[in-house]
């Protein structure tokens, strides 16, 4: 077999020394595969590689994903997560079938400013989890440019550890406009990766606000990170995603921040007195915790621990679960209304001119929103997309 070989190109400095690694490599004449030290075997003898196919049979993403296969796993949340009118139904006929081996997992939402260390307590606490025998599935969202509509998905090189583990799958998705610090599809890809075996389901929001909250409506436990001199007792009354969470943890409490997290603590405890218990039974309490230094992630999962137990026996765990599958139908009936009015070619032919008279003070918003629903014919709307469900 061929080798490679390589030289130093021209522009290398005369007095090249070990500090200088740069190389070119010759070409080999024949190959057509230049990838380094992975020459294929079946370019060598003059055939093709076989052409990926970009969407697999409904058997093949059913099997694969029940089989724990990653690969499959990423490739099945990307059929659900597309806006392909084509690819939902396929997408909905892998989650039905694979809908009996779903919940049975433990879903924790993780949000908080950002700049707290979402990503990284998360790695440091995914590693530690894995350690024990679980399987991590970590479901990472990433805010969406309302200029350019891209997304960065860069909380994954966060978790470069995590990211190697054999038994975590690190899943960063858009949020593609979709308020509440999750991404539209958070849902379904949460139930994939249980049905692929993962026991432990971590959702990472976006840098989230007091009133972006849709996570609680998706996970068993909720963890607001926080950082030192975030707010006062005031921030308490003002309730907001504080009155949500199972536990608030003080990230960062560590070397000269310490003194500062520990007197944050306090002050996170008394606000916590002006709120009503997130879950019915269990009292809400701030924790320290420092994602560099490793320390207090043991003491923060075994309260998750006793936070499952103490839910399951009272039986407010499966009413929660119960609520939020209601929650998620209702939400799909608003988005699903929603594009059968925007799509309506009678609506979005009368919208420009109904925009300008509004802007133009012909008429209210309200006449003009009572205009546009009474040209609005479900039936007909129904009917041009009767294939979606």
């Amino acid at each position: 077999m061929a080798e490679y070989k390589s030289f130093k190109p021209d522009w290398a400095p005369e007095k090249n020394d070990k500090a200088f690694a740069c190389s070119v490599m010759d070409g080999i004449e024949g190959i057509t595969d230049t990838t380094v030290g992975n020459i294929n075997p079946q370019l060598e003898k003059g055939r093709r590689k076989p052409i990926r196919k970009l969407v697999l049979p409904v058997e093949e993403y059913v099997n694969g994903v029940a089989q724990g296969n990653r690969m499959v796993l990423s490739r099945a949340i990307t059929l659900i997560e597309s806006n392909n009118s084509d690819h939902f139904a396929k997408a909905q006929n892998v989650l039905q079938q694979l809908l009996p081996r779903t919940g049975k997992a433990l879903r924790i939402g993780i949000t908080g400013v950002p700049g707290a260390g979402k990503s990284t307590m998360i790695e440091a606490l995914g590693n530690m989890l894995c350690n024990m025998g679980h399987k991590i599935a970590v479901l990472t969202v990433d805010p969406t440019s309302s200029v350019t509509k891209g997304s960065i998905l860069g909380d994954k090189t966060r978790m470069g550890t995590l990211s190697r583990n054999q038994n975590a799958f690190i899943r960063p998705s858009p949020a593609g406009g979709t308020l509440g610090g999750v991404a539209r599809k958070s849902r379904e890809t949460m139930l994939m990766c249980e049905a692929a075996g993962y026991d432990i389901i971590i959702i990472e929001t976006v840098g989230v606000g007091q009133s972006e909250i849709t996570v609680r409506s998706m996970v068993d436990f909720f963890m607001l990170v926080v950082l030192t001199g975030a707010g006062d007792e005031l921030q308490g009354i003002k309730k907001g995603i504080m009155e949500l969470a199972d536990a608030i943890v003080i990230n960062k409490a560590d070397g000269d921040n310490l003194l500062k997290a520990k007197v944050s603590r306090g002050e996170y405890e008394r606000m916590i007195e002006y709120i009503r218990p997130a879950t019915e039974g269990w009292q809400t309490h701030a924790y320290l915790c420092s994602a560099i230094k490793k320390t207090g992630l043991k003491e923060l999962w075994k309260v998750i621990e006793i936070f499952t137990k103490m839910t399951k026996e009272k039986g407010s765990f499966q009413k929660r679960r119960e609520n939020q599958l209601l929650d998620w139908t209702y939400s799909m009936i608003d988005e699903h209304l929603h594009n059968l009015f925007f799509d309506d070619p009678i609506i979005t032919g009368r919208m420009p001119e109904v925009r300008q008279s509004v802007l133009t003070g012909k008429i209210s918003p309200t006449q003009a929103v009572a205009e546009l629903i009474n040209l609005f014919d479900i039936e007909r709307a129904a009917k041009r997309h009767s294939g979606i469900f």
